[in-house]
């Protein structure tokens, strides 16, 4: 897209030619693989200290619909600074994850960290190196409902568990009604959806039931739905469209995607009243993340037990794949580009403008170091 002509005297102001240059620019994906303007709602003008190097050219991308909207909102800055075109199509972690192992992408986002099996796949893709994992985007998993009548409503993770293993199937169960005693719960069939496809956001989901509610979610977990019941939708957003449209609706999704009304669940952690789903809150979880990668891998721990005031366990980390070392020569400017950038003040700052937690301080001065060395 070209720039409107401008005047010698606008042209002497460079803040106005770097907005002009954002309010054209408009590159992205959808979660079909399409052309998008980008998501997010930030309103920043396009940053004026991004490295672009010799990036150049367009870069294909997949995995994590968990983040599809972070994605939007840097691509739609960076290509205003760098004559890149960053085509993210964003058909969940597992998805990402196959197609990074298999080299149809330099890059994938991924809610879970790789798995040794996965590592041992990309080292036939990443030439004398692995794939690791880089954490760039942090968020809470928002419970999201659909019950008329009910603007607040608070769970704990047993009552959660239940409902999604379609052991409560109703919204005046005692249970629920013990919980939220001076809401009118009405007499209403519960509609659980769950993600369709492999998902990190399941993953992280599922985790958090089975550290906290184990003896109600007897399952092992991952990125596959394995309990009983409920309806299915494909990534979040699908999910979120489901919880929207649905009377005694419930399903789970990245806050970014609790829009349009869709109401969220407070969880009663045991701390000293229930935890909202916010960005602030999130990070107050993901600050107690441990480090548990080796080498270059920056893999993270998290604590979903947690009753910290404020915190708010049900969290997830979205990881940025990439090689270590062995990234073909004709992405790798770009790729180390926009990495770069999405790890920035300025890109971590974004996050939390579009509902979305920035990584804590320590975590993502490692991440900075890891993506300069990317060879």
């Amino acid at each position: 897209m070209k720039l409107q002509r401008m005047n010698r005297r606008a042209l002497a102001l460079g803040a106005l030619a770097v907005s002009g240059a954002l309010a054209l620019t408009a590159c992205g994906s959808d979660e079909t693989g399409g052309n998008s303007n980008g998501g997010g709602s930030s309103n920043a003008a396009a940053p004026s200290n991004v490295k672009c190097d010799d990036a150049s050219g367009q870069v294909l991308a997949d995995g994590s619909s968990a983040q599809k909207n972070a994605v939007d909102a840097w691509v739609k800055q960076f290509s205003a600074a760098c004559k890149v075109e960053i085509n993210y199509k964003a058909g969940g972690s597992g998805a990402g994850v196959t197609a990074f192992t298999q080299g149809q992408v330099p890059w994938a986002g991924s809610d879970s960290a790789l798995k040794p099996e996965e590592v041992a796949a990309s080292k036939k893709i990443c030439k004398g190196g692995q794939g690791i994992d880089l954490p760039m985007v942090g968020g809470p998993i928002a419970v999201g409902y659909n019950v008329p009548g009910v603007d607040n409503l608070v769970l704990d993770a047993a009552t959660i568990a239940k409902i999604f293993d379609s052991k409560i199937t109703n919204w005046n169960d005692p249970a629920i009604a013990k919980l939220n005693p001076d809401a009118k719960l009405p007499n209403l069939k519960i509609q659980a959806f769950h993600r369709s496809d492999e998902s990190g956001t399941t993953d992280n989901f599922t985790k958090y039931l089975i550290a906290t509610a184990k003896k109600d979610f007897p399952y092992e977990g991952g990125k596959a739905w394995q309990a009983k019941g409920g309806q299915s939708a494909p990534q979040s957003s699908g999910v979120a469209a489901q919880v929207k449209q649905t009377a005694g609706a419930i399903g789970y999704f990245e806050l970014s995607y609790a829009k349009d009304g869709i109401k969220t669940v407070a969880i009663d952690t045991g701390a000293g009243k229930p935890v909202e789903a916010s960005v602030d809150n999130a990070t107050k979880a993901i600050a107690d993340a441990k480090v548990v990668g080796t080498g270059k891998d920056l893999a993270l721990e998290l604590n979903y037990t947690t009753k910290a005031e404020g915190a708010y366990p049900m969290v997830l980390v979205t990881y940025e794949i990439v090689c270590d070392k062995g990234n073909k020569a004709d992405t790798l400017p770009a790729v180390k580009a926009f990495l770069r950038y999405a790890a920035s003040e300025d890109g971590q700052k974004i996050l939390a403008e579009n509902d979305y937690a920035p990584m804590p301080d320590e975590i993502i001065a490692k991440v900075r170091t890891t993506v300069e060395s990317l060879s």
